[in-house]
């Protein structure tokens, strides 16, 4: 594989910018002047729309702006793409992030593409769940799969811990999860009753299935919110960016509070219907005990037709802790034992009113109580 120097971005076939190698790490970056006529800023706090270079700083993301990193796959993703490159006698430490990005090319999570993109030669995959969970599970153990190929082009463009993969399921794009080597058997069907409770708890979420198994309780799956189906089976790409993109901070480091989460969503969105979704959003995660809560797990979707941003649906709710058991997110400065009080302030300083934000944190803490039957891990 050629080191990659300058790759096209393109968003639904729509050239976006250019990327350049700049001093040999940094992954440069300037609009196209068609797209500064008619596009939208795909980053608007680090990328505005204006025609000039704009040079990266080498951390958080490894010399690229956030809005790139978001594309590349993390977690299990880079795993699956780090052995297919040993496999292919190549090293993983010597490929640059533009390497992988030209790697991801058109398969990555969102709109944005990536020209030249560098294709493994790869045997098309076959759909039998409990064949892929278990040969995930083999990768976990031993680093090693004889359906690596497969592997790859079913989950190398995605992100996350646990081991999942992207398919099309009666003509829409989903993403089924399988365990990781620390999860029970039945994390699927776990994660399945989270989706359930945070519905009716009024949290927007895609929809959400439990396909069957064999071998456990079943496997958890999501329809992606950055797809659409159009017309004629042809699939619109939705841009997104995630909170630890458009901050530029790496969601390994716990150093967002919901209150700074709240304006950064008011300020991108410009809508109070949105800091509503977030708030009850907050309020599940501390009684369902979902302290996973990095920045990673929170998106923006922006709509082309309407010029907007908005808040993605929820994603990632099950029983978790992050550093030390804490909250990712801090509610109010406090990660170890949030209650209601943290709730209530975290409102009031967005301008919530009291009274509101109380009746919906009640509610939603009743609903999480009536699912702890079903597994719901409500903190006390």
């Amino acid at each position: 594989m050629d080191r990659i120097n300058k790759l096209l971005i393109r968003y639904n076939g729509r050239l976006v910018g250019t990327m350049a190698l700049y001093k040999n790490s940094l992954a440069a970056f300037e609009y196209d002047k068609e797209w500064l006529n008619g596009g939208f800023s795909i980053s608007p706090f680090s990328l505005p729309l204006e025609q000039r270079v704009f040079i990266p700083k080498p951390d958080p993301f490894e010399g690229l702006y956030g809005v790139f990193a978001d594309s590349l796959p993390d977690g299990w993703g880079r795993l699956l793409v780090d052995r297919l490159l040993l496999k292919n006698k190549m090293n993983p430490l010597q490929i640059s992030s533009m390497d992988r990005l030209a790697i991801v090319g058109a398969s990555g999570m969102g709109a944005l593409s990536y020209e030249p993109d560098y294709h493994f030669e790869l045997s098309e995959p076959t759909l039998d769940l409990d064949r892929i969970a278990a040969e995930c599970a083999n990768i976990l153990e031993t680093g090693y799969s004889d359906d690596m190929d497969k592997l790859f082009k079913l989950g190398g463009s995605s992100g996350g811990a646990r081991p999942k993969i992207l398919t099309e399921i009666d003509g829409e794009e989903w993403i089924i999860k399988f365990p990781s080597s620390e999860d029970a058997k039945n994390f699927g069907e776990q994660e399945y009753n989270y989706s359930m409770c945070a519905k009716e708890c009024g949290i927007v979420m895609e929809d959400t299935r439990l396909f069957p198994s064999k071998t456990c309780s079943g496997y958890f799956g999501t329809r992606r919110f950055d797809r659409i189906a159009v017309k004629n089976g042809i699939m619109k790409h939705i841009h997104m960016i995630s909170a630890a993109g458009i901050l530029e901070t790496s969601h390994r480091i716990p150093n967002l509070d919901y209150t700074v989460l709240m304006k950064l969503t008011l300020e991108l969105t410009k809508n109070f219907t949105e800091i509503e979704k977030l708030f009850r959003m907050m309020c599940f995660n501390v009684f369902a005990h979902n302290r996973d809560d990095h920045s990673k797990n929170f998106t923006y979707l922006y709509d082309d037709d309407e010029g907007a941003w908005t808040l993605s649906p929820a994603y990632d709710l099950t029983y978790s802790s992050s550093i030390g058991g804490e909250h990712a997110t801090c509610i109010n400065g406090n990660g170890s034992n949030p209650g209601m009080t943290d709730i209530l302030e975290v409102a009031k300083n967005i301008g919530m009113k009291e009274r509101k934000a109380k009746t919906i944190a009640d509610e939603i803490k009743m609903i999480v109580s009536e699912y702890g039957k079903y597994g719901i891990g409500m903190k006390i």
